[in-house]
């Protein structure tokens, strides 16, 4: 769009180059708003006069307002300071202003001004600067972001950054920032060289200056240093893995000048003991290294191969009351997420009903999340976008586009941490590109076991090309490794938790194990049994280890238990009669388990001789002095005397009979109660639906009313900036005409002319010392006619000569005699420009007499 405006302006693409590689020197442009009035005159104040770089200003200004900042600034800069034009080549030692109602931009080292089209309010003119300005001069380019609100320049100072420009952002000091906003959100991208003060940042750019003439010397005067090179190859592949080796060796050694005119390092050489000393800065080199164009669809292909392999899989067997969820941790101002949602919707598209889509956004800097959630991007920005998707997903708007509603409605924005926060959970797909290389080692184990824990079983994970998941391969498997595309394993290998029972003690052991331990001898036992037996219990009863092994039995055991055919077993519940076998099996594991009482009433047992017997089962811990273990009295309690057979088939059919007639009638009350709960159900059912549909109705209404409001938000935000701006001018233009006023009155007392400011009808506005002697005039006169005062000379002719005056803006002038022989020569002036509301009359009364 804008190579298409040069070539209406006549400027030759061709030419442009040429334009560029003439002067190398530095544009720096300046992004200010609500407060930027006092950071700029901050900033000013400390750029050298002979700094050898041109500065751009723009602000937030509405296109009827009339900007009066170029005469502001040029008090605090010796710089010469001048309103931007369109077409103008920006010239070193210039400061160019952008005018209200423009939106501007550079191609080919010349200011281009687009006009704003009637009713459209441009929200962010820096971002557009900024992104025009690193494409124009790339290394050459600087960016500055100064007091202001919104999130404005935050996309710029990417673009700049990553075309190997320097960029700068305002901390607090005595000018500001009045309004953080805009400087916080630029610093909170990470893509900030330099956080300073606005005095400061002068000294910072006349010092970049100088360092990018050393390096372009340098760089034409020899080649790289290899061996120098290789030392810092060696530094980066210990301390963060990566080999450089292969890196391009230009585009490394412009990064490695670039970083080594940041940190003001003395050289190549001093650059390098910096690294030896400071693993921090081979972080930084290391990242700087990494910086690629962060537009839409970066990495192209890998997008492409996601698109191609990946979203198509989200969607299979798939039904539209489904949700397909995805996670993009760490978002940033949003292109990575509008990616993704473009490409998920075009899929959506070839659907004849697709499911819902859930694109959950996150990102710490909340500043970041409100230029991500309005999806405002310079065109400039959407290189890499085709013509086709920026007209079918975006609306353009001038030099900005916006993303489009339906791309939007798929995203949801909110502040998030994925290391400190709990993470979305049952995730198809999450995408978490170069956030890895932001993190150190410990912090990179503690999140991909998160993102693993977020995705559903063989859910996707999608990461940035320098990228990987090598120390965690049991976690993830790969799906393709060139495009960095991983699967979630279905299954983690099983942590190994302690035994309940402890490390070393089986829950059941062998016979021979039992004879080695060191158990209560059997007369103590017997004695400890029998005192119980006397005082509590009477029936047949056995102890038990609690493995559930006997190790003493009573008499009449026998008709509970029985030999089990096959190897010998000392386990009670394998020995135990049909009928108590299972409820045997199960008191003993619940006692032995809780170490508790466990009591089974009404058990029937058949006995040897075929008579029935219905007992007790009771199972207790048994308190026994010295043991080595824990045991277990097991007590069969007679309940009543046995039956025969046929009695006992009687008894139970009688019982049976019994207890069918009081299931039917429970049933029959269930059935009653379920039906009238079934009722209920159904209306509440029908209640719950109207409710919906009204939630669902008022949902609708809110995001409507939601939207308007951020948008009146947006308008009255810009607004007010332009309102601050507009002060800040108005206070500094104000105090230049109180310091006109100031001299011009001392300017008045000083002179020995006798001078009266008149209106046209004659009134005194001001007067001189001289004047006040002629026509005697006090300080309190101001406002009367002066020919209400006695004169010298006659006075009624001004009346006749003042509209002559004032008509043809030249001076009259005449010589006037008086009654006692007084001559007066009288100049008149026209104080104020034609056609000015508040015209005035200059009288300059001479006295002839005196001068003779």
């Amino acid at each position: 769009m804008m190579l298409r405006r040069n070539e209406r302006r006549g400027i030759d693409p061709k030419a442009q180059n040429a334009v560029m590689d003439q002067d190398h020197f530095l544009i720096v442009g300046i992004g200010a708003s609500v407060g930027g009035i006092e950071a700029m005159q901050g900033f000013f104040r400390g750029v050298p006069a002979t700094i050898g770089a041109a500065f751009v200003v723009v602000t937030h200004l509405g296109r009827e307002h009339k900007s009066l900042l170029p005469d502001v600034l040029a008090r605090f800069t010796p710089l010469e300071v001048e309103a931007a034009a369109d077409g103008v080549s920006v010239r070193p030692g210039h400061v160019y202003v952008m005018p209200p109602g423009f939106v501007m931009g550079i191609a080919g080292g010349r200011l281009t001004l687009t006009p704003l089209e009637p009713k459209v309010r441009e929200t962010k003119p820096i971002d557009i600067f900024l992104t025009a300005l690193a494409l124009d001069q790339r290394e050459r380019a600087v960016g500055v972001i100064l007091s202001g609100g919104d999130g404005d320049g935050a996309i710029g100072v990417k673009v700049i950054k990553e075309h190997g420009g320097l960029t700068l952002a305002q901390t607090a000091d005595g000018d500001g920032p009045d309004t953080a906003d805009m400087p916080i959100s630029a610093l909170r991208t990470g893509f900030v060289d330099l956080g300073e003060t606005a005095e400061r940042m002068g000294d910072l750019i006349a010092a970049h200056v100088a360092a990018a003439r050393d390096a372009q010397a340098e760089s034409v005067a020899r080649e790289p240093d290899a061996e120098l090179l290789n030392e810092i190859f060696a530094i980066l592949r210990s301390q963060v893995g990566h080999d450089f080796s292969g890196y391009k060796p230009s585009t490394f050694v412009r990064r490695l000048q670039r970083r080594i005119s940041v940190v003001g390092a003395a050289g190549p050489h001093g650059y390098l003991k910096l690294l030896r000393s400071n693993p921090a800065e081979v972080g930084m080199l290391f990242r700087d290294l990494l910086i690629g164009v962060t537009n839409f669809f970066r990495d192209a292909a890998a997008f492409e191969a996601l698109a191609t392999h990946v979203i198509p899989k989200l969607f299979d067997e798939r039904a539209a009351t489904d949700v397909v969820r995805i996670w993009v941790p760490a978002c940033s101002t949003g292109e990575e997420v509008y990616s993704l949602a473009i490409l998920l919707r075009e899929h959506m598209l070839t659907l004849a009903d697709p499911p819902r889509v859930q694109i959950f956004a996150t990102d710490i800097d909340e500043r970041a999340l409100t230029v991500a959630r309005t999806g405002r991007y310079p065109t400039a920005y959407l290189s890499a976008v085709s013509p086709e998707r920026i007209a079918q997903h975006f609306v353009v708007e001038g030099d900005s586009a916006v993303v489009e509603k339906a791309v939007r409605d798929l995203c949801t924005f909110a502040p998030h941490s994925v290391l400190r926060d709990p993470p979305f959970s049952r995730l198809d797909l999450v995408s978490c590109r170069n956030l890895m290389i932001y993190l150190g080692v410990e912090a990179q184990q503690q999140l991909l076991p998160v993102l693993h824990y977020a995705l559903r079983p063989r859910g996707y994970l999608f990461i940035g090309m320098s990228e990987n998941v090598t120390r965690f391969e049991d976690l993830f498997e790969t799906t393709n490794k060139r495009h960095r595309i991983f699967q979630a394993r279905d299954t983690i290998p099983p942590a190994r938790l302690p035994s309940m029972s402890g490390p070393d003690t089986p829950i059941f052991a062998s016979a021979g194990q039992l004879h080695r331990r060191n158990v209560t001898t059997h007369a103590a036992l017997r004695h400890t049994v029998e005192t119980l037996m006397l005082s509590e219990f009477t029936p047949p009863h056995a102890v038990v280890s609690r493995t559930g092994e006997a190790v003493h039995y009573s008499p009449r055991i026998g008709d509970h238990l029985e030999v089990v055919p096959g190897q010998p077993t000392r386990e009670l519940a394998a020995m135990a009669r049909k009928g108590l076998r299972l409820d045997l099996r199960t008191a003993l594991r619940e006692a032995i388990e809780g170490n508790t009482r466990v009591v089974r009433d009404g058990i029937g047992v058949a006995l040897p001789d075929g008579r029935f017997q219905s007992i007790s089962l009771v199972v207790k811990p048994l308190d026994t002095p010295g043991a080595t273990e824990p045991l277990f009295l097991v007590v069969f309690n007679e309940a009543a005397a046995p039956v025969e057979k046929e009695r006992q088939r009687a008894l139970v059919a009688n019982d049976r009979d019994t207890a069918l007639q009081g299931l039917e009638r429970e049933l029959s009350v269930t059935r009653e109660r379920l039906q009238a709960v079934i009722e209920e159900y159904e209306t509440s059912l029908e209640e719950l639906k109207s409710s919906n549909e009204e939630l669902s109705s008022v949902n609708e209404e809110m995001q409507a009313a939601n939207e308007e409001l951020e948008a009146s938000k947006e308008e009255t935000q810009s607004l007010n900036e332009e309102l601050q701006t507009v002060n800040a001018e108005l206070t500094s233009k104000i105090e230049a005409v109180d310091q006109l006023s100031n001299d011009q009155a001392t300017l008045f007392e000083g002179m020995d002319i006798a001078s009266v400011l008149l209106t046209p009808d004659l009134h005194i506005r001001m007067f001189t010392s001289a004047a006040a002697q002629i026509f005697g005039l006090q300080p309190s006169d101001i406002g009367r006619s002066l020919l209400n005062f006695s004169a010298p000379i006659p006075l009624t002719w001004l009346s006749d000569e003042i509209p002559t005056v004032l008509a043809t803006s030249r001076p009259s002038e005449r010589t006037v005699g008086g009654a006692d022989g007084a001559r007066y020569h009288v100049r008149l002036m026209a104080s104020s420009r034609k056609g000015s509301r508040t015209p005035g009359i200059v009288a300059n009364f001479t006295n002839l007499l005196e001068q003779g």
